[in-house]
């Protein structure tokens, strides 16, 4: 099976956008995403996240170590994040962020602007940090442990 060329075709009845996406696992398809963004009027229910929400219900856990993605299309930086706290080993892709950018997809200035060092629209709120990071460290061992 070319698991690409069924990304582009899911693409195609897509009806947030041209993007699709795939994860694989052990050679089975666990789940497909396409984007649902325009009928959800969710920005981010991109193929890959829809994808990577429903492999986590299908597999009961939000580790998707072992598993594989396929996208019609590079990554955006949101998917990106998302594919790396998933722990999905590896990703291909058909179209480029280049690609998605020439006919309207902010993906590329996405990408060049988490390449920049410092973000000015992140502001740290330095007198509720300690009480952010005790919350924090309640959660300590209970969701990961």
């Amino acid at each position: 099976m070319n698991w690409l060329l069924e990304t582009i075709e899911g693409a195609w009845l897509s009806p947030g956008g041209p993007f699709g996406a795939l994860i694989i696992k052990d050679d089975k398809l666990i789940a497909r995403g396409t984007n649902l963004v325009v009928p959800t009027c969710d920005p981010t229910a991109h193929a890959e996240i829809v994808a990577i929400r429903q492999s986590c219900q299908v597999l009961q856990t939000h580790d998707l170590t072992g598993c594989v993605m396929y996208a019609s299309c590079e990554p955006c930086p949101m998917c990106l994040a998302a594919i790396l706290w998933a722990n999905i080993s590896k990703v291909y892709f058909a179209a480029t962020r280049k690609d998605a950018a020439s006919i309207g997809f902010k993906d590329a200035v996405l990408h060049d602007l988490f390449q920049t060092p410092s973000l000015e629209m992140l502001v740290s709120a330095a007198g509720e940090r300690n009480a952010a990071v005790a919350m924090m460290k309640s959660w300590k061992g209970e969701m990961y442990g």
